[in-house]
């Protein structure tokens, strides 16, 4: 089974004047007390690591990281950005109607909801425990608490990894809310927003700096940054800034598409093993938040993924766990991108269709929606995980497959250097797995803007990037693509580009006078 870290509990401050969140230590000789030795550093860089999935001290709950929410399962940092990305967008919807949930797929959200700002202050706190990092792992730190020098070229060697996950966070507050601040260190000093530009230009230079730092693709231990990661990560912040900076940058992406490509990572032969708990051992992965049943719970990360989709007839023990929460399914639109729902042709198509109906009249009703299993808590025998409650599957954060297709995307946009020829290879790679022939293949002429985002779609899906890419191809906002309740309207309208954007949390503008708030909320 994966290797996984300890979690160390440690009080910090996020980057916000939060009140739930900026409290420090009561003594302020903790600090030399418990940053003594290797081991303890390793348990605050797992605490880092360990924050993007788990939501406390005590899984699956208790002592929580952040209480600005009464469900703990809430804040789970990766569950927030999850429903960000896909449930304001044609991929999912979700049942319920906790407050402000369903204001994300009728895209109606407010300062005030509270989804939104548990992923703010999920990213602040993601911030703030690398900020903190970085502050007790300084060179005159580790001389003060004693840190053995022996110790000492092993923990530096970490800073780079608490560096990238503070660049990965950035990154997400970047692109979910654009007006952020910049912040480097523990401080209560209102922090100022940072222009785009600004924000954009920290994250690059900050991934620059740690390449040569971090080990070799897949040299690393398993679920901890390398330079694989780094490229992936700039090869995302590249590929989407026209469209959020409004500076094209399409050749730095290419070069960290063409790194990734030579990096000897390899497609996984089985496309449902992706999403099963073995994936740990696919070298199409790139970076994972690691899963365990037994020794990291949490209601997030993929066990929301597999249960939230269990409803209706389907049966949960084919999947690994014991109950379903009857939550998450997709919409025709979704479907219409492939061939059938069944699955027989492009092997992608993992649905459930028995006692669910493709329209979706009312959202509050699961069989209304086709189900989607596509996360199992199984191997590919249907051997089950160590719990079946938690999920043993790993969320696969980056992976191979969507360096093929953003490398795809650039040859469809005539990038110098992007080779169209080499793009259709690599897509029909993809096919190729999906349809078990070459029946899916595609030509020259048939590698478009359009073909690659349909394609992203039928490759992706579930996987946390359908906003991103919707805005990228100018299709999120406005009327010019719709779907089921998008507006809030059955068929669909279209929504003001206002909403590429999340508002800042009403909370935060309260606490700090140097924020002002996106425009058009």
């Amino acid at each position: 089974m994966k290797k996984l870290y300890l979690i160390f509990p440690i009080l910090i401050l996020t980057f916000s004047r939060c009140t739930d969140l900026q409290e420090l230590p009561e003594d302020a000789s903790v600090d030399a007390e418990v940053f003594t030795t290797l081991d303890a550093y390793k348990s605050y860089l797992a605490k880092n690591y360990g924050a993007f999935s788990l939501t406390g001290q005590d899984g699956p709950a208790g002592n929580s990281d952040i209480s600005i929410v009464s469900d703990e399962g809430f804040t789970s940092y990766i569950r927030a950005y999850w429903k960000a990305q896909e449930l304001t967008t044609d991929e999912a919807v979700i049942a319920w109607t906790d407050a402000g949930i369903r204001d994300l797929h009728e895209m109606s959200w407010s300062s005030e909801n509270q989804f939104v700002r548990v992923l703010y202050y999920r990213i602040a706190l993601i911030v703030s425990i690398s900020n903190d990092f970085l502050k007790q792992s300084s060179d005159d730190n580790m001389a003060a608490y004693g840190v053995p020098e022996s110790d000492r070229p092993a923990i530096r060697a970490m800073r780079a990894e608490a560096r990238f996950l503070r660049a990965l966070a950035m990154w997400h507050a970047f692109d979910l809310f654009r007006n952020i601040p910049i912040v480097t260190e523990i401080t209560a000093d209102y922090p100022s927003q940072a222009t785009p530009a600004e924000t954009f230009a920290f994250i690059a230079n900050e991934l620059s700096e740690i390449e040569s730092e971090l080990p070799d693709p897949r040299m690393n231990q398993y679920g901890r940054a390398d330079k694989g990661a780094v490229w992936m990560l700039q090869a995302k912040l590249y590929l989407n800034a026209e469209a959020m900076l409004g500076t094209a940058h399409w050749d730095d992406c290419l070069t960290a598409c063409n790194k990734l490509l030579n990096a000897g990572y390899t497609l996984e032969p089985n496309y449902q093993e992706l999403f099963m708990i073995n994936n740990d051992q696919s070298n199409e992965l790139i970076f994972t938040l690691p899963s365990d049943g037994t020794r990291s719970q949490s209601w997030g990360s993929t066990t929301f993924l597999v249960h939230a989709a269990i409803g209706g007839t389907m049966e949960p023990e084919e999947y690994g766990v014991g109950d379903g929460w009857a939550g998450l399914r997709t919409t025709s639109t979704m479907l219409s991108k492939f061939p059938d729902m069944t699955g027989d042709k492009d092997k992608r198509a993992i649905f459930y269709t028995d006692g669910q109906t493709e329209d979706i009249e009312d959202i509050g009703e699961f069989t209304n929606g086709i189900a989607v299993p596509k996360f199992r808590n199984t191997d590919i025998l249907g051997n089950a995980g160590s719990n079946n409650t938690h999920v043993d599957t790993d969320y696969p954060m980056f992976r191979l497959a969507d360096v093929y297709l953003m490398y795809a995307e650039l040859a469809a946009r005539n990038v110098s250097g992007a080779d169209k020829s080499m793009a259709v290879i690599l897509v029909n790679q993809l096919r190729g797995r999906a349809y078990g022939n070459s029946l899916g293949n595609i030509s020259n002429s048939d590698l478009t803007l359009d073909f690659v985002l349909d394609e992203r779609v039928r490759e992706l899906y579930w996987e946390g990037g359908r906003r991103i890419d919707l805005i990228r191809f100018g299709k999120y906002t406005g009327d010019n693509y719709l779907w089921p309740w998008k507006g809030g309207e059955s068929q669909g309208i279209g929504v003001s580009s206002f909403r590429e954007i999340f508002p800042i949390p009403a909370s935060d503008l309260a606490s700090n006078p140097n924020l002002v708030q996106n425009t058009g909320y």
